[in-house]
């Protein structure tokens, strides 16, 4: 059975911007999403389909426990299983089994209307679905890496990402959920091009 427990920070952010540099704050001291998270009591440090943390609220103000039921976990397996026969097509793939996953958790955090989440809050969520699928055995031809962040409020409004790298060429790709509503597919960019600024057209 699906279930779901809400926990709170209950601390009043005064602006966007205070939200945003703490949400930064915590990914430059820490640099990895297990890292970030571990000091925080209501966060699973060790996320699994049946338990694992997702929040929102901006700069992950919000924290919520969730557990998938064996079927919805199995939709996820779906999507990348058998093995990607190339690295290409495993992108394709994690993109897919993301935004199900988005879908699932909006769903049970009534999280999925636009606004309701920054770029910290993706980005912490995102890398915690793919550590998901990395521990499950089913990513083949990719890492889950550190959070990446561009701007730092000199060259740019500050934007997070989560990263995965090819483990053939060693490319690493941002994996931008950010950009569209919940449930649509995530953006998965060169990291490099990502880092320049960019983002889709439209």
């Amino acid at each position: 059975m699906t279930y779901i427990a809400h926990e709170s920070r209950r601390q009043r952010v005064s602006s966007l911007l205070t939200v945003a540099a703490a949400g930064l704050a915590l990914l430059l001291a820490t640099r990895s999403a297990k890292a970030q998270v571990t000091s925080d009591a209501e966060v699973v440090s060790t996320p699994a389909p049946q338990h694992f943390s997702v929040c929102y609220g901006h700069g992950c103000r919000d924290i919520a426990q969730i557990g998938l039921s064996p079927a919805e976990w199995q939709g996820v397996r779906d999507r990348l299983t058998p093995p990607a026969a190339n690295a290409a097509m495993e992108r394709q793939r994690i993109s897919a089994a993301v935004a199900l996953l988005e879908s699932f958790v909006g769903a049970y955090t009534g999280t999925g209307r636009p606004g309701q989440m920054d770029c910290i809050d993706e980005a912490t969520n995102t890398t915690t679905y793919l550590n998901m699928m990395a521990a499950e055995n089913l990513l083949r031809w990719h890492t889950v890496e550190d959070h990446a962040i561009r701007g730092f409020f000199i060259f740019g409004w500050p934007h997070a990402s989560a990263v995965i790298r090819d483990t053939q060429s060693g490319q690493r790709y941002a994996v931008d959920s950010w950009f569209h509503r919940n449930g649509v597919a995530p953006e998965i960019v060169p990291l490099k091009t990502w880092r320049s600024g960019w983002r889709p057209e439209g």
